[in-house]
């Protein structure tokens, strides 16, 4: 078992070859951290945050990780140097979930202002914003064709995109309390949702 004195951790990831560990700090420092995975030892403490880091993702090529933050802020660093590359603003709150799609180019974010947004991962740029959720925006997942996009939040509900132009696609209820996490299947015809009415639910999300 390898223990890595983090700290207070409030975010996890592992970049896609498995060499480097990313975790983001619950308290108001908002330090991000980067490990060597197989020694524990600390290779980059990355500051820019004024608030706690909520989540954290890495580019599916592993060269970007994307941390969201309380400060409302998703800042974008090159895992190779530590550096910054970029800041993402736009959210009216907290960010709390980012993921990457599969190919890369764009980054989804769900925040407490209640929206989703997709933003240009090279660029920065805002693609657009989905609207729809009535509370936090606590968890985004793309399908892996990248076509699809699923959010979850404290409205208890589920909500499926068109992850090229943004059209809804369904709204699944069944929680009785808020969404925390959600996750396509590899071939994109189930999602699995965890709630805080302490069920995990898996869906037909064929239709």
């Amino acid at each position: 078992m390898l223990t890595i004195p983090s700290g207070s951790t409030s975010a996890i990831a592992v970049n896609p070859d498995g060499t480097i560990l990313a975790s983001g700090s619950s308290e108001e420092d908002g330090t991000v951290s980067l490990w060597d995975a197989a020694s524990g030892e600390s290779q980059a403490t990355l500051t820019g945050h004024t608030d706690y880091v909520s989540d954290v993702a890495f580019s599916p090529d592993g060269t970007v990780l994307a941390s969201a933050s309380g400060d409302g802020t998703v800042r974008l660093w090159n895992t190779a140097t530590g550096q910054p590359i970029r800041v993402l603003e736009g959210h009216g709150a907290s960010v709390v979930a980012v993921a990457y799609s599969p190919d890369g180019t764009t980054l989804a974010s769900g925040g407490e202002d209640g929206t989703v947004r997709l933003w240009d991962a090279a660029t920065g740029d805002l693609r657009m914003t989905l609207s729809g959720h009535t509370g936090r925006v606590l968890a985004v997942a793309f399908s892996a064709d990248g076509a699809r996009l699923a959010s979850g939040g404290a409205d208890e509900t589920i909500r499926l995109w068109d992850a090229t132009t943004g059209a809804p696609q369904a709204v699944l209820e069944g929680h009785s309390f808020v969404v925390w996490d959600v996750v396509f299947s590899p071939d994109g015809t189930r999602l699995a949702s965890a709630g805080d009415d302490a069920t995990v639910r898996i869906w037909d999300v064929t239709g």
